[in-house]
């Protein structure tokens, strides 16, 4: 009944921003955090699940992107909020009494504003979604100081990207490296962190970015600063099964815990076609399942020590299931969350 009230009353972007109003303003409401924690402890009655060196409740995460904060133009403007007590990230406190496991992010080294304009958009006869947020997020120093103050439940995840249009290689490993070590100076010691190889929201390429010598060096840096903290990369949808093979190996051989298959599939917003956005839900899950399918069968058959974790249009028991079918442990889901409500992932793991 929400759901058909929303959908009639508002559009995609609005009932968004409302939902995160909502959520800054009763992450401070204890009576609120008590009452999800108890009907959490009432409905997640599943069996837990180990995937990427980390046991979870039970098998479903709320992806990145969903609890990442509030844009900010400046890292001085983002940490003057953080001082006087801002909430920069609503739904810190709310979703992991609600939903369990979260990752947060995508977090960037610097702030960014994100892209202007129309930038949310649903698609209900698939039950897909569509964003071009373009990485959206205070900042990893912001971040982090504000996630020192306010400790997020456990277990989480967070989850890190390089800035857009950072193509020097010095400069992405520098400033993921930073930004890891901020979180980790801070005193945020997440039980696992997602290194972010591809924005398609923010229009760069995702597919020619992917790449081995890529994916070995970012892993290798930020592996030599995490000590036992489990390290995860998300990858994109249709790249090639060579690619896929490629990144695997990369992955194992530097002692990468998890990949998760995939990020959103970029294609033409509703409003422009020359402007992309990345669309997740429905459209995206037979897509995710070729990847996944694809980075199962090189774990398979090389005998890599690294799980997969399937992402792409978990929207229920059947969607879910498809990814089980394929060996899977664990899987992420946003668009969920829109279709089937704040307690999806009861909805998904009830059949």
């Amino acid at each position: 009944m929400l759901r058909s009230l929303i959908f009639r009353s508002m559009d995609a972007q609005t009932a968004h921003e409302r939902i995160l109003s909502l959520l800054g303003r009763v992450d401070q409401r204890d009576w609120v955090q008590h009452a999800a924690q108890a009907l959490y402890r009432r409905m997640a009655s599943f069996e837990s699940t180990c995937v990427g060196g980390v046991t979870l409740d039970f098998p479903l995460i709320l992806a990145a992107g969903f609890v990442k904060g509030q844009g900010f133009a400046t890292e001085d403007e983002a940490l003057f909020a953080v001082e006087r007590d801002e909430n920069i990230i609503p739904g810190w406190h709310t979703m992991p009494n609600i939903v369990g496991a979260v990752e947060f992010g995508s977090f960037t080294r610097y702030p960014r504003l994100g892209n202007a304009g129309q930038v949310i958009w649903r698609d209900a006869a698939t039950r897909s979604t569509q964003n071009r947020v373009g990485l959206k997020n205070p900042g990893a120093r912001a971040a982090s100081l504000f996630l020192s103050k306010h400790p997020p439940k456990k277990p989480f995840g967070i989850n890190l990207a390089v800035s857009p249009q950072v193509t020097d290689p010095d400069q992405e490993e520098a400033e993921l490296v930073e930004s890891f070590r901020l979180f980790l100076d801070a005193g945020v010691l997440p039980d696992w962190f997602t290194l972010n190889l591809s924005c398609p929201n923010t229009e760069d390429d995702p597919r020619g970015y992917q790449t081995e010598e890529k994916a070995r060096r970012l892993c290798r840096a930020l592996l030599g600063h995490l000590g036992s903290t489990p390290l995860w990369v998300k990858v994109s949808p249709c790249l090639s099964p060579e690619q896929y093979g490629k990144l695997m190996e990369a992955f194992a051989g530097e002692g990468v815990r998890a990949v998760i298959a995939t990020n959103t599939l970029p294609q033409p917003t509703p409003d422009d076609a020359q402007v992309t956005g990345g669309v997740g839900g429905g459209r995206l899950h037979a897509a995710a399942l070729e990847a996944t399918q694809h980075l199962m069968t090189a774990r398979r058959e090389q005998g890599y020590p690294v799980d997969v974790i399937g992402c792409g249009g978990v929207i229920d028991a059947k969607s879910h299931q498809d990814f089980k079918d394929l060996g899977v442990q664990a899987v992420q889901y946003w668009s969920a969350l829109v279709y089937q409500g704040l307690w999806a992932y009861a909805v998904i793991l009830r059949k």
